[in-house]
Formats: C-alpha cells, structure tokens, sequence
C-alpha cells in the first residue's frame, strides 16, 4: 500500500487500487470529479452523457432540497460530496441528504439518509443496478432516488421499519416523494420545472 501511496505523490493519473481514505486525499489534487469503484478512480466524465435537461433537472432538485431542509437539521449536498459505499468504493450521487454537521476537512457524507440519482443514457444500468445495490447495502441510507429525465417518472425505494426496502413507481406530476428520514417531502412535477418533455 506504501508503494501504491507514493506513486499517487508522484501524479499517477491512474493510481493501483486505494481505499476510500487515499482516494479521498488524492482527489483534491485533481482537475475533475472521480468516483472509487473497487479501488480504482473512474473520471465522472467517463460515465456520464448528461444533457442540458440531466443538468436541469438536478438543479431543481438542489434548489428543492435546499429551500425544504433549512432550518432542519440535515442538509443537501451535490456531487462534489462523496459517498462511501464499500471498504474500496465511493460514489458521488447528483444530491445527497447528509444529517451530520459539515466539517472543513471531510470531503464525504457521514450520515447520508437519501441520495438521488438522475438518470443518463451513459449511466443508466450502473445507477439502476450497480449503485442501487451498494445503496441498498448502505446501513445509514433510508431513501433512495432514481429520476428519469425523458419523462415524469422516479422511483423512491424506501428502507422500512424492519429494514426491509420498499420500492414505489411514481409518475403523476403530483405524486409525493415522502422522505421521512428528513422530515420533508417533494412534490414529483417541481423536478421538471422548464423542461420540456417529448411529444
């Protein structure tokens, strides 16, 4: 791991296998966002294929969670926030609701209760099947969110009182995502707010 460390120093544009602590470290010397899959960095623009409409959608999702979590004790954060999700993995959701207090110094959720996901062609099998199991698996998380961005439809898998997860399909612009963990709810239609669906 020493050697593996000190070839990181060196600029490594890929490094061998890190865990999450290194990685962490690692990524701050870097121009663009990464993700850790099973100890190895994956450049965000690798797996991504956003359009204008991904980069809408997310925006009014931050905004949303933002105005509804003031005053309460958790707190939105976006990409820029990692989520660790295995002893070697960490992903970076489009927006996480995080209940522990921000620290200076950490660069990654330390109480995650929901994440969201907006789906892109690129992305969409690893955030419906990949992510979502190491989402699933995560024993802080309660609400996980996968948007569809080419039409009016998410899927909110909520973890139940015996920890079991429940998932509901939801696809009426007045459909309620409830996210009791953090004591707010979203409205699904306020996610798509100046986009325009296909005809």
């Amino acid at each position: 791991m020493r050697k593996v460390w000190c070839e990181m120093a060196m600029g490594d544009p890929l490094p061998r296998e890190m865990t999450v602590d290194e990685f962490l470290v690692w990524q701050l010397d870097q121009d663009e966002r990464y993700e850790l899959v099973d100890g190895r960095p994956v450049p965000l623009r690798a797996m991504t294929g956003a359009s204008n409409v991904h980069d809408v959608i997310t925006t009014n999702l931050l905004g949303l969670l933002w105005a509804l979590l003031r005053g309460k004790p958790c707190r939105v954060a976006s990409a820029d926030t990692a989520l660790r999700t295995k002893i070697s993995s960490a992903r970076r959701p489009d927006a996480t609701i995080d209940c522990a207090a921000p620290e200076r110094t950490s660069y990654e959720a330390r109480h995650p209760v929901a994440v969201f996901e907006v789906l892109s062609p690129s992305t969409r099998k690893i955030d419906r099947f990949t992510k979502l199991e190491e989402y699933r698996r995560h024993p802080a998380l309660r609400h996980i969110v996968l948007i569809d961005p080419d039409a009016v439809s998410a899927k909110h898998y909520h973890r139940s009182a015996d920890g079991e997860w429940i998932d509901e399909d939801l696809n009426d612009p007045d459909a309620v995502i409830a996210l009791g963990a953090a004591g707010i709810s979203l409205r699904l239609g306020d996610l798509y707010e100046r986009v325009e669906m296909p005809g």
